[in-house]
């Protein structure tokens, strides 16, 4: 079975270095929380909001030890009035046996506000 999980983080600022080490954080918190490893990983969709343009946080994901044969895209979100700035989301299709139910989406720093119904 594959499942979608799910996880968004912000960055305090567009620069290249934080890009990419909040979405390595935000890709280890997926990973611990649900015993994910890169073999089972089918695809990762990552989406920014149209104010980073300082890196693909995809390259973060590609030099993580193990994840570099994972298919990994990147792409702005729609640029909706009032959405949340300077925000990071993931959607990592994952081969596993795991309920749907038992699914931890990880959502950080300001991101606890798109789905506080997840955020754990």
């Amino acid at each position: 079975m594959i499942r979608g999980v799910r996880g968004a983080i912000t960055v305090q600022s567009d620069q290249a270095a934080i890009v990419l080490a909040e979405t390595e954080k935000l890709i280890e918190e997926i990973v611990k929380a649900n015993n994910i490893v890169a073999e089972d990983v089918a695809s990762v969709v990552i989406s920014t909001t149209p104010d980073i343009v300082s890196a693909f946080p995809a390259k973060a994901v590609r030099t993580m030890e193990g994840w570099s044969y994972v298919p990994v895209m990147c792409m702005h979100e729609m640029n909706v009035p009032d959405a949340l700035p300077l925000c990071i989301r993931v959607l990592m299709h994952v081969n596993t046996e795991i309920s749907q139910q038992a699914i931890r989406h990880i959502y950080l720093n300001d991101a606890v506000k798109l789905r506080p119904d997840l955020a754990k």
